[in-house]
């Protein structure tokens, strides 16, 4: 293989998890007694923030609708032998039963207190051709799962001794503005931030909420992408990354799921009590600057 088109894989390579890549905060409720549900743990930035909340002393009651991806998330963490615990719970976000059963399940493992909605999925068509059949399962997962979700975790929050919790929502850069053809994408981010935004409403300040909003991040969701936009537009790996994806980023070079997760564990401590309803926007100047 010539050397360019192997610092083109490893451009593209999703990163393995390293306790070191890790942010570690000091806070007195990030133990095991609390519980931190996390979705879309399978892989990608919901396994990294699994295994970075268990690496920081919670349990994690880690969902995903891909039981093989929960096993080895689990077995990741037993192998780093973190200071948390990580359980699995393999169900589906559209199944209203299953969603009760995440909670059920995580609340037999100690005090739920944190919530991060992270699962997603992308489907890529103009919005006349765009298949309401996908729209509605986007939808399903990424928008009505996580407001079900905190329906259902923000009791559990409410009657702990001192009422803190938080609830953390995977955003975008397209929660904040858009591209072509990603209709359902894009409503379902812009949703997440309004859901965000009315947990901030009807909390008390201990009860709090925030997004995360990010630009690409090296997931296998989107690196696996980038050969066949390369190879439909004929154009390198590297011009995708550097033109496609990163042309308005002023960073250049995508996040790693493990600094994603950063965001969400420092969201859910004591240092962020006043990020409240507001986003964590990480994109590298995105969709701040232009030229």
């Amino acid at each position: 293989m010539r050397e360019a088109e192997t610092d083109a894989d490893d451009r593209i390579e999703p990163p393995t998890f390293d306790p070191a890549d890790i942010l570690f905060v000091d806070d007195d409720h990030f133990t095991t007694e609390n519980v931190a549900v996390i979705t879309g743990a399978g892989s990608g930035i919901g396994r990294a923030t699994a295994l970075a909340c268990a690496a920081n002393g919670l349990t994690v009651a880690a969902t995903d609708v891909d039981g093989e991806g929960l096993t080895d998330t689990q077995e990741k963490a037993a192998e780093h032998d973190l200071s948390g615990t990580v359980v699995t719970v393999e169900a589906d976000l559209a199944d209203d039963d299953e969603l009760e059963g995440i909670v059920e399940t995580a609340a037999d493992h100690g005090t739920v207190r944190y919530l991060a909605n992270v699962a997603g999925l992308q489907h890529i068509d103009p919005i006349e051709e765009f298949p309401m059949e996908q729209y509605d399962l986007m939808h399903d997962v990424m928008l009505r799962a996580p407001l079900y979700l905190s329906k259902l975790v923000v009791p559990h929050i409410r009657a702990t001794d001192d009422g803190v919790g938080v609830v953390g929502n995977m955003a975008s850069v397209h929660g904040h503005y858009v591209t072509g053809d990603k209709v359902g994408y894009n409503v379902s981010k812009f949703g997440l931030r309004g859901l965000t935004q009315s947990i901030a409403a009807e909390g008390d300040g201990s009860l709090r909420s925030f997004s995360v909003s990010t630009g690409y991040v090296k997931t296998p969701l989107v690196t696996n992408q980038i050969p066949d936009t390369a190879e439909q537009r004929g154009i390198s790996v590297d011009e995708v990354i550097e033109n496609v994806m990163l042309g308005q980023s002023r960073t250049k070079e995508m996040m790693t799921p493990g600094e994603v997760a950063n965001l969400f564990v420092f969201g859910f401590s004591k240092h962020a009590k006043h990020l409240n309803g507001g986003d964590l926007r990480f994109d590298g100047g995105m969709t701040l600057t232009y030229e």
